[in-house]
């Protein structure tokens, strides 16, 4: 019954052919050098996002974001949610990981010159989701309110005051208060949850311009 759905939905739509064109007939440039394998650190990003986006949604299924409970929460995942533990550290780990990961694919990108025409377009989604991903990786930092991640946010936000004119107008905002607390908190976690959607439109948008002008060439 499932079988026959699918075909029927396939017939209509064309998935299996699209998936046959861009993803199992698709040939990447032949590697000659061992340096070469820099270049898949772009997949390998995508990889991390999507373990991210995985288990932040197991995790979102027992974390509460209040000042009061968000530390329980976090423990009660390590110490009371079977496998917890391990998705919170796949977590926490993978999001790191997935930091260094975009910056060496980006360093590659720049060494090699493939930011240049016809792949300007390439660089700036790419340099927009280094930015995204490292903005991600400190809006969930906070979130297990520890006094780590409480200090290392607030030193933070106040770099920001550091501006002339508008710089403690933007820490306060950034805040949502004169200090960090429960209103940073919820922007926080209301931010991180918005981060992955808004990556993956800018991860649509890179992989198609990559079909359209295809894959660099080694050098």
């Amino acid at each position: 019954m499932i079988n026959k759905i699918v075909e029927w939905v396939d017939t209509r739509v064309g998935i299996s052919e699209i998936m046959e064109d861009e993803v199992f007939s698709k040939k990447a440039p032949r590697m000659k050098r061992w340096y070469e394998l820099f270049g898949c650190f772009g997949g390998l990003s995508l990889i991390l996002f999507i373990l991210q986006v995985l288990t932040g949604i197991f995790l979102l299924v027992y974390y509460t974001p209040s000042p009061k409970e968000a530390f329980a929460s976090v423990v009660f995942i390590d110490n009371g949610v079977v496998f917890g533990w391990l998705f919170r550290r796949l977590h926490a780990v993978g999001a790191n990981v997935m930091i260094l990961l975009v910056m060496i694919h980006m360093l590659k990108v720049i060494i090699s010159g493939a930011y240049k025409a016809p792949r300007e377009l390439h660089w700036v989604t790419g340099f927009t989701l280094l930015l995204l991903t490292m903005v991600m990786g400190i809006s969930g930092y906070l979130l297990p309110w520890t006094q780590l991640s409480y200090w290392a946010v607030t030193v933070l936000t106040t770099s920001f005051s550091v501006m002339p004119v508008v710089g403690t107008p933007m820490m306060k905002i950034i805040r949502g208060a004169d200090l960090v607390s429960g209103p940073t908190l919820g922007r926080f976690f209301a931010l991180h949850l918005a981060l992955p959607v808004l990556m993956a439109g800018f991860l649509a948008a890179h992989f198609v311009m990559i079909r359209r002008s295809g894959i660099q060439e080694n050098l």
